[in-house]
């Protein structure tokens, strides 16, 4: 299933207002959609726009492709940088946790040596 996170239309005839959500490829512009990421208002501006974060860069990770118009808001609001920030995070974290040393034991006692008589 290719999932894309586009706009979909709503609002009266010319007076748009779309939803970004994340919707499978093969439905219809304004059909049936998987999750609603957030909201925008072209009279407003991409200012304006109103985006769940969270939701966006968890379907930004598991794949989903943004449509060019999406792509634009999120740049603009900075979901983009956020998300290529967090990718090069993720290596970083797995090597700390690889190279984390092996807990500390502490030292053995030595025998206490005998003394010669």
């Amino acid at each position: 299933m290719a999932v894309k996170i586009r706009l979909t239309r709503i609002g009266r005839h010319k007076d748009p207002f779309f939803r970004i959500v994340a919707a499978d490829s093969r439905f219809a512009r304004d059909g049936r959609y998987i999750e609603q990421i957030g909201y925008f208002d072209p009279d407003k501006g991409v200012e304006n726009a109103v985006i769940d974060e969270e939701l966006a860069l968890a379907w930004l990770e598991k794949g989903a492709t943004p449509s060019d118009t999406v792509k634009a808001i999120f740049s603009r609001k900075g979901l983009l940088a956020k998300r290529a920030g967090n990718a090069q995070k993720a290596p970083k974290e797995k090597k700390a946790a690889e190279k984390k040393p092996a807990e500390k034991k502490a030292p053995a006692k030595k025998p206490a040596a005998k003394k010669a008589e």
